[in-house]
């Protein structure tokens, strides 16, 4: 029995525990939820409820005077506040994600995600934000359940077919530019620029890239062109509506010579390096 209960917790078959407050740290229902919201004592994940204010809050894309806005000013003003937020966090300690919702519902609209490396830095940034005040709303912050944010966030938005809008109960990720990216997260030794859906690294990524890396450098040395290609990781481009989540490419260099030419000199090679040794 305790067994099957372990399996399900958090899930739709769990009817003690609410699943989305598991997964998303936020319900709809509230207080009012049929289903208990287990509250951490601790984690490395805090929630800012309700942070960031859109320049759009009651129609998107149009101001409280009912006028359009210019998207390009939107994506300013977030990104600033993105920066600002980043800053100020990140005295506390390594940050491995900041997400903020562009959800439109009230127990969503405005969150604010951040993830620490470690529990004791995700406590003292909490320690530090009780009483404070953030454009001259007071900052609510708690310790939030969520860790994966894989499993928080909107398959179909990030595919750019939700049909549910901002009132989708998954979280909608309000993205950065990848310069502004480069700039916060790029001073953490080993970064990269992955998708919001995979933080973690696993090893068979890690043993992707070393292979990678090793087949560089096999066609410099075949070559001799001493050019490296480049990987290329970016989850924030966009091309017309589709998203691309880009996996690590290698640039095309001009192949010099054909197939038979570079196994011949490669033989050649090895010949003469057995000869050496």
């Amino acid at each position: 029995m305790a067994e099957h209960l372990a399996s399900i917790f958090g899930t739709e078959k769990d009817r003690v525990n609410c699943p989305f407050y598991f997964k998303i740290g936020a319900c709809r229902h509230g207080d009012r939820c049929s289903r208990l919201h287990n509250r951490p004592t601790i984690s490395p994940t805090l929630l800012l409820s309700n942070m960031y204010q859109r320049p759009d809050m009651i129609t998107p894309g149009v101001d409280a005077q009912g006028q359009t806005i210019d998207p390009r000013k939107i994506q300013e003003h977030f990104e600033d506040f993105y920066e600002d937020i980043f800053e100020e966090l990140s005295k506390f300690g390594e940050i491995e994600s900041l997400n903020v919702c562009d959800n439109l519902a009230d127990h969503m609209i405005g969150n604010v995600y951040v993830q620490f490396k470690e529990e004791d830095q995700a406590a003292s940034a909490l320690q530090a934000l009780q009483g404070r005040f953030y454009s001259g709303r007071p900052i609510i912050a708690d310790f939030s359940p969520v860790t994966d944010f894989r499993e928080a966030t909107c398959r179909q938005f990030e595919e750019n077919n939700c049909n549910r809008g901002g009132y989708c109960n998954f979280m909608h990720v309000k993205l950065i530019g990848r310069e502004l990216r480069r700039k916060l997260f790029g001073r953490y030794r080993g970064y990269r620029v992955s998708r919001s859906r995979s933080r973690s690294s696993s090893p068979l990524r890690h043993r992707r890239d070393h292979d990678r890396r090793e087949r560089d450098s096999r066609d410099r040395d075949y070559r001799g062109n001493g050019r490296s290609s480049k990987d290329r990781y970016d989850r924030h481009e966009r091309d017309g509506s589709k998203r691309r989540y880009g996996s690590p490419k290698r640039s095309r260099s001009p192949v010099r010579d054909g197939s038979e030419e570079r196994r011949a000199r490669i033989e050649q090679w090895n010949r003469e390096r057995e000869e050496r040794e």
